[in-house]
């Protein structure tokens, strides 16, 4: 599939480019997509191949992931989505007329998308949120109760992003480190190799993580702001869905969205990253939806 994609850079400012992979332009749906938090678009290749024939691709690198920079002030949450939406006004200058554009991202990328629809009603003509880590509104209150008191930085996630391991002599070693452990879990075969073909950089240790760990880190001790505003704006149809094996926060958010106009809900088989687990069921599942 390599051979379909191009590797695109856009200035965000001096010293701060995004980057990621995209196909030609060639009138087909759009598929716009973002990963989750410490992968990189290519992480999702085999779910993304299987979307080839039916739609043009523009894969971004998030900012502080992959190989795109991460800023002066790197600003998760709503400042990724700016970021994310000022790359999608410049690619949609390119695009044939009347070409369609869906919004697709996972977990952290799928809450990204949520605020770029929920700023910019005419960015996508669908999206579609793979298990997005949506917080509460009680939720988002601790959070920023804790972040006054200086307390978010020790959440349970950042400390564990933290302590990640971030290097190993080979890709080979990592494959056989990370295989059947902790959040890459019932991963397939082909999809961890391409974390660690694409997730992973040549250094000076043998391989590192392209995302550090404090950029991790970063957004496990941060929240989005407004974030129930946004997702309330979303004019467009939205699809979420869910994994079955999904944190309890994400089915309790969901469900909450479940009577908004904009928004339809289902459940996929699978744990959080049930598109690493079963890419082409995953893919279908997209397909059948975007298409319809």
């Amino acid at each position: 599939m390599l051979a379909q994609l191009e590797p695109w850079s856009f200035q965000i400012e001096p010293g701060f480019r995004m980057r990621g992979w995209r196909t030609e332009f060639t009138g087909k749906p759009l598929i716009y997509f973002l990963h989750g938090n410490g992968f990189c678009g290519l992480t999702y290749l085999p779910m993304l191949k299987a979307l080839i024939d039916d739609f043009d691709l523009i894969i971004s690198d998030l900012p502080g992931h992959g190989d795109s920079d991460v800023g002066r002030k790197f600003a998760p949450w709503n400042g990724s989505a700016k970021c994310a939406l000022d790359v999608l006004h410049y690619f949609s200058q390119q695009l044939p007329e009347g070409t369609k554009v869906y919004g697709l991202g996972h977990s952290y990328g799928g809450v990204i998308t949520g605020l770029m629809a929920g700023r910019d009603p005419n960015c996508f003509d669908k999206c579609l949120l793979l298990d997005p880590v949506i917080f509460s509104k009680n939720m988002l209150n601790l959070m920023k109760a804790a972040d006054f008191v200086g307390l978010l930085d020790n959440t349970k996630l950042a400390k564990s992003a933290r302590n990640r391991n971030q290097h190993w002599p080979n890709r080979v070693t990592a494959y056989k480190a990370l295989r059947g452990k902790g959040g890459f879990k019932n991963w397939s075969d082909e999809s961890l190799h391409a974390y660690v073909s694409y997730a992973l950089t040549e250094s000076r240790d043998g391989v590192s993580l392209k995302c550090p760990a404090k950029i991790e880190a970063k957004i496990y001790s941060s929240y989005p702001n407004r974030l129930w505003s946004y997702l309330k704006k979303v004019s467009m149809p939205c699809k979420i869905l869910m994994a079955k094996k999904s944190f309890p926060f994400i089915r309790d958010s969901v469900g909450k969205l479940s009577h908004h106009p904009a928004y339809s809900i289902d459940t996929i088989e699978g744990g959080h990253c049930f598109m690493q687990e079963q890419p082409q069921v995953a893919a279908e599942q997209i397909k059948a939806w975007l298409l319809a």
